[in-house]
């Protein structure tokens, strides 16, 4: 062979190495982690780092509204700009308007991006993809991940809720912080210079963050080494951003890796609960080998959803699943704990869009404290949603049988469109 071809070899090689070991997770130790549980705790934290911020304050959302939560967000970010701090703004073009806040940001000096703010908001330069992530970092020192928007927990399109909107989010302080960090600047970077791959602008990233730590601005990461198993042994915690680079099916491999491990328990909660094959044939085979599966659906948010889900009850019923609607409020957690050590909470949803189209980023924490916390929190929540009766749910008249059939089949047509073929 020649040695123009055994160096293209060598790179495709290398391109298929690096696609494969793409979406492993990176774990770190010597993480500290705190779960909020409402907007309003997440929103006194952020606020409370921002003011004491002394550097850089990067956010991303996809909602940001001007509300009651929102306003004194807002007055956080222009006080620290107008202190000096490097305050750094991504806002999605469809998720939020256009609101007078951003010219307040800009006289004080906030800097702000809109991601794919194409026409009416909808396609841009990246397609139809939106930004659906929910991270903030302070001074790259503390980071927030989650689920929750910049919205008041009450606020809903008709009417203010009952009860604040059941959502999550983590604080954390440590060596997963710089992952974080890098993918934020990562966006940051795109939205003004174009596409650029995950794979290449991460490393950089982080690589600048490396040097800064040799200076003494930053803690070295320190990753969990070892197999997959010896590194799960202690609390770890890794960070997924869902890209359509390189990253495509992160969330989705972290998911099917944990429901495969899965011994006794999967608790898993999620407002648009549409998976593709792969997720909903784990499920069923979990709950099959005598995991106790329960499935927390959220609902009355989509009207087309809340006819379709319905439909893919049949299979998880029969494979011995539990499933609950939850109508209490809005259930917006992305949420899940298996076997009681291992956990993800962050911004995609378990559908089309949020796994195959949107930019999206999750936390996975192992043997970590706050597991226990998210757990009864799922519990308490399923205890007071409505159980779907197997025996009921097989008598439906025929007439709701086809509507969610009809509803189904119209979604997932909608979405293999929308999706260029990757939602199965």
């Amino acid at each position: 062979m020649s040695g123009r071809g055994a160096r293209r070899l060598a790179r495709i090689g290398a391109a298929l190495v690096s696609k494969r070991r793409a979406w492993r997770l990176a774990f770190t130790a010597g993480n500290e982690v705190r779960l909020y549980s409402s907007g309003a705790e997440y929103f006194a934290a952020l606020i409370d780092e921002v003011d004491r911020a002394q550097e850089t304050v990067t956010l991303e959302t996809y909602i940001y509204c001007d509300d009651e939560a929102g306003r004194p967000v807002s007055d956080a970010l222009v006080r620290a700009a107008r202190r000096g701090v490097r305050v750094r703004v991504i806002t999605d073009g469809l998720g939020t308007g256009r609101l007078p806040l951003f010219e307040q940001w800009a006289a004080a000096g906030v800097e702000h991006r809109i991601y794919n703010a194409g026409w009416l908001g909808v396609f841009g330069r990246f397609g139809l993809s939106r930004t659906h992530r929910k991270l903030a970092v302070v001074d790259a020192r503390v980071g927030f991940c989650g689920g929750i928007n910049v919205v008041d927990d009450f606020a809903a399109a008709d009417g203010p809720l009952a009860h604040p909107r059941w959502d999550f989010a983590v604080g954390l302080t440590g060596p997963v912080v710089a992952r974080i960090d890098a993918a934020l600047d990562t966006q940051w970077r795109r939205l003004a210079l174009g596409h650029r791959p995950y794979a290449q602008a991460v490393p950089r990233a982080l690589a600048l963050r490396e040097q800064a730590s040799s200076t003494g601005a930053a803690a070295p990461s320190r990753r969990a080494r070892g197999t997959p198993e010896q590194a799960l042994k202690a609390p770890s915690i890794a960070f997924i951003a869902r890209d359509n680079f390189v990253n495509r099916r992160a969330i989705e491999k972290a998911y099917l890796v944990a429901i495969g491990r899965a011994r006794r328990e999967i608790l898993l909660a999620n407002p648009y609960f549409v998976p593709g094959r792969k997720l909903r044939r784990a499920l069923v085979a979990a709950a099959r080998r005598g995991v106790e599966v329960r499935l927390l659906i959220g609902r009355k948010e989509f009207a087309a959803l809340d006819y379709a889900v319905p439909y893919l009850y049949r299979t998880f019923l029969n494979a011995g699943a539990r499933i609950a609607e939850y109508e209490k409020t809005m259930l917006h957690g992305k949420v899940a704990v298996v076997d009681s050590n291992w956990a993800t909470v962050g911004s995609s949803n378990l559908d089309a869009l949020s796994l195959v189209l949107n930019n999206e980023a999750n936390v996975v924490l192992v043997e970590h404290p706050e597991i226990g916390l998210l757990r009864e929190a799922i519990l308490e929540a399923f205890g007071q949603a409505r159980a779907i009766d197997p025996a009921s749910y097989a008598a439906r008249p025929w007439a709701k049988r086809l509507t969610n059939w009809l509803a189904y089949a119209a979604y997932r047509a909608a979405m293999k469109l929308l999706t260029v073929g990757g939602y199965d």
